[in-house]
């Protein structure tokens, strides 16, 4: 009677594992399995920006700089800046115009300096990409930046589901420091 439990109990194993067939789950070029598809639908600017502005406060209380404040022009430069990339086809941080980051925040209207720009050409999710910048010392050292006070973060979505996402840092304090330099800013980080 154990004997055939146990041949019962094996071929019931044996079923079971083929039945969770793990070749079933598709996998990309590189023999890693693939990753489904993050499409950004109407409606969620907010929830992005705000789960970002979150994420981001988190890491720089824990390296023990200030929080930041959503900014509306710095929004809305990040988006213009996001959008011109998918134009140009390339994840840089000059406007197809030639202008610069600091003139983008400029025409945007935000009074205070720009302190630096993170940039990515991916097909991740805005926390996953959070993340390859905190991974990239210059990213890094725009993000947890502890003259930051501002923050806009936009991002254009392609028919093919690629993202270019943009965060832009500011600080209206130093607007009013006469011949205080930007802080450079960090090299184009492809994350996906």
């Amino acid at each position: 009677m154990n004997r055939r439990a146990f041949l019962a109990l094996s071929a019931a194993t044996a079923i079971a594992a083929c039945s969770s067939n793990p070749s079933s789950t598709p996998l990309g070029a590189d023999g890693k399995p693939k990753t489904k598809l993050y499409r950004i639908g109407p409606g969620s600017a907010n929830r992005i920006q705000f789960r970002v502005l979150d994420s981001v406060n988190a890491l720089r209380q824990a390296a023990g700089v200030s929080t930041l404040q959503m900014d509306a022009k710095l929004n809305a430069a990040a988006a213009t800046h996001s959008r011109d990339m998918a134009v140009q086809n390339r994840p840089w941080h000059f406007g197809s115009d030639g202008s610069s980051p600091i003139d983008r925040v400029q025409r945007a209207g935000y009074s205070g300096r720009m302190v630096g720009e993170t940039i990515s050409e991916t097909y991740e999710t805005e926390l996953q990409t959070l993340s390859a910048w905190m991974e990239e010392p210059s990213t890094r050292a725009v993000i947890l930046d502890p003259s930051a006070r501002d923050l806009g973060f936009s991002w254009h979505q392609e028919s093919n589901g690629k993202i270019w996402w943009t965060m832009v840092l500011g600080s209206p304090d130093l607007a009013a420091i006469p011949g205080m330099a930007a802080a450079p800013l960090d090299s184009a980080v492809s994350a996906g």
